[in-house]
């Protein structure tokens, strides 16, 4: 047994990696005394599980680790992109088939937002995939109502500010107008809350749908709205660097 088996994980690594949310909102839920190691109060993230501890979460046994996964959703608008809502709306998790592990966004669509969402049963990589040193392109489809004026979409590539609020570079295009209706083609790197909702307001823009069309090397492609498609192993490994292989039956790794 290796000096790192007899030691252990971190619970708040261990929890991430099975999926249960991230490391932040996992430290959270241990200063509120929502997880328990051995039926014990677990105080401090440092804490460390090693083979036969039997973790839980809000009363529930969190189950042995599995490989890490990654969905493609797309996801429709009416949803909301969080475990619990205090409004009681319907979110993307009880959308999900039965059967399905336990899983967390990497990022999120915001209530009126549809298109693709990416899920994940490894904490760890949701926060990874999320860090815009990834330098990952995020691409969306977006229809506004109003004028388009295709000189200050150009200069959002240069970053811009509105309402006392810095934004970094979007790269936007005009794809069709009809009327006072038009479609954009709208990347950027990293996203803050409603940035581009805010942006084309910015511009005396109304974003009317926003539909996101891919995350980094992972497109919406044919998904229909509703429909969830695992990643294939060998294509995450592919794209992921850094990934454990997977686990083959009678294989030790």
């Amino acid at each position: 047994m290796s000096e790192q088996e007899r030691q252990g994980e971190r619970i708040a690594k261990y929890l991430a990696r099975a999926g249960v949310a991230s490391r932040r909102d996992i430290e959270r839920m241990i200063g509120e005394g929502r997880v328990r190691m051995n039926n014990v109060p677990v105080e401090h993230p440092a804490t460390f599980v090693t083979a036969g501890d039997i973790v839980q979460v809000d009363g529930a046994v969190v189950g042995e680790q599995d490989r890490t996964r990654l969905w493609r959703y797309h996801k429709p608008d009416g949803l909301v992109t969080t475990h619990r809502d205090p409004e009681g709306r319907r979110t993307v998790f009880e959308a999900m088939p039965e059967g399905m592990p336990r899983v967390i966004s990497v990022g999120r669509l915001d209530l009126n937002s549809e298109g693709l969402l990416l899920l994940t049963n490894d904490g760890a990589l949701a926060r990874r995939l999320e860090l815009p040193s990834n330098g990952w392109i995020r691409r969306y489809r977006v229809r506004v109502f109003g004028v388009v004026d295709e000189r200050r979409l150009a200069q959002l590539a240069e970053g811009s500010v509105f309402e006392g609020v810095r934004y970094g570079p979007i790269e936007a295009g005009l794809d069709s107008r009809k009327g006072d209706n038009a479609w954009l083609t709208v990347a950027l790197r990293e996203g803050k809350n409603r940035e581009i909702r805010r942006v084309m307001s910015g511009l005396n823009l109304h974003v009317s749908r926003l539909i996101r069309t891919s995350y980094g090397p992972f497109q919406l492609g044919t998904l229909n709205r509703g429909e969830l498609e695992e990643v294939p192993g060998k294509t995450l490994r592919e794209q992921v660097s850094g990934l454990a292989p997977e686990r083959r039956p009678g294989r030790k790794v």
